[in-house]
């Protein structure tokens, strides 16, 4: 019932509800026409009974009157009813008495009563209507159908904004930043509805002055940056000058990070989508770490996927470049296949869970090089190639794994 949505659930209810009408109301139909057999027998013995006890009684015409008015029945003349008795009929009941014996037959919709007793014979036909308690039965049920209908009508529409609230959200999760919710009304829908226009707009301001804010950080890094490497080149050969172009290059390879890591995670960024073989992308992102290839292992294989050539490459670098620095023998092996790449490194299981490594500047332990990035801009590629990042520790070997099958 948790994980049941509120459309299905009211749809589920609404239909029960009107199944529980109909059901009931056909159950009573049913048990309603026995009643009304067993409750007709019950009146024509009466009448029957009280005729024939009567017959050889001279009733007065009133009298006559007054008692068919009460049980609502017809005489039938002579030959009308001879004509009757010739008709092809149903007979319904019999009955026989002390009093004598009484056949009740229908005829179409019409019932009869026929009366014999020692050559005393009648006929009478039933006026009454058996119908009334039915068509109200059916009236109360139809309104109540047609009360439940309007109400789940009710319902549905007074819910419907929140399907158009949902698939805002959806768009705006996809990053589309531009969306503009619009609920002019007054109940709890609209006021969440205004909260998450409100909250939208916020993380709007709050995007832009981000991105603006790292812009504006990197220009004005990157100027004194290449003024000072420019003196540098200008400083006698020495250890001071080997630290401090470390530290400039230290410096604007964090700045370039940086950049890349605010081109990731902007809201709307789509991958370039293409078909390129395993092992191009592996050698490109080996070319990259400009080390010396004899510290890899490298087991290739053929296939072609689909995928963002630029950003798999740069996973693959990061990943060959932190296994690279932490490895307790500095030798790498990355294994490819068609579902999955693996980098493989010799050393001791990492202290902390994966996720503790995901965020930005995060390490195992402190190093003259590297800013705790490579992992957070790795997970942020797999996220956005639809990939998933794993970790594992197996006979002495940290194995970072990119499946390409989710």
């Amino acid at each position: 019932m948790r994980n049941i949505s509120v459309s299905t659930f009211i749809n589920t209810l609404f239909s029960l509800v009107f199944i529980l009408i109909f059901t009931a109301l056909f159950l009573f139909i049913s048990w309603d026409k026995e009643y009304q057999k067993v409750e007709q027998i019950n009146r024509y013995k009466l009448i029957s009974n009280l005729l024939l006890s009567t017959a050889k009684l001279k009733l007065t015409r009133e009298e006559e009157k007054k008692f068919y008015k009460d049980f609502e029945i017809r005489p039938v003349s002579i030959d009308e009813t001879k004509l009757l008795l010739l008709t092809p009929h149903k007979v319904v009941a019999e009955n026989q008495s002390v009093y004598g014996r009484m056949r009740i037959f229908s005829i179409g919709k019409n019932r009869y009563i026929y009366l014999q007793r020692f050559g005393y014979n009648f006929m009478l036909q039933d006026k009454k209507s058996y119908k009334a308690r039915l068509t109200i039965t059916i009236i109360i049920a139809v309104l109540i159908s047609i009360l439940f209908l309007l109400l789940y009508i009710g319902i549905i529409k007074k819910l419907s904004p929140l399907k158009k609230l949902h698939r805002q959200i959806e768009e705006f999760s996809k990053g589309n930043m531009h969306i503009k919710i619009n609920q002019r009304s007054s109940d709890e829908i609209g006021k969440i509805a205004k909260s998450f226009d409100d909250a939208l707009h916020h993380i709007r301001s709050l995007l832009e002055s981000k991105n603006l804010f790292m812009r504006n950080m990197m220009h004005e890094l990157k100027t004194p940056i290449t003024r000072g490497r420019i003196a540098i080149e200008m400083v006698e050969d020495g250890a001071s000058k080997e630290m401090l172009i470390r530290a400039f290059e230290r410096m604007n390879q964090l700045i370039g990070e940086l950049a890349y890591i605010e081109r990731l995670t902007t809201q709307g960024f789509q991958p370039m989508l293409e078909k390129v073989a395993i092992d191009t992308i592996v050698e490109e992102a080996i070319s990259l770490l400009l080390c010396d290839k004899e510290r890899l292992n490298v087991t290739l294989c053929e296939e072609v996927i689909l995928t963002d050539k630029k950003l798999l490459t740069l996973a693959i670098k990061n990943l060959l470049d932190n296994a690279l620095k932490y490895s307790s023998d500095e030798y790498a092996s990355i294994i490819t296949s068609s579902e999955s790449i693996k980098v493989v490194s010799k050393g001791k299981s990492l202290e902390h869970p994966l996720n503790y490594y995901l965020e930005p500047f995060t390490q195992e332990e402190k190093r003259n090089s590297g800013f705790g990035l490579g992992l957070y801009i790795v997970n942020n590629i797999a996220n956005i190639l639809d990939y998933k990042l794993k970790y594992y520790h197996k006979n002495g070997d940290n194995i970072f794994e990119l499946t390409l099958i989710v």
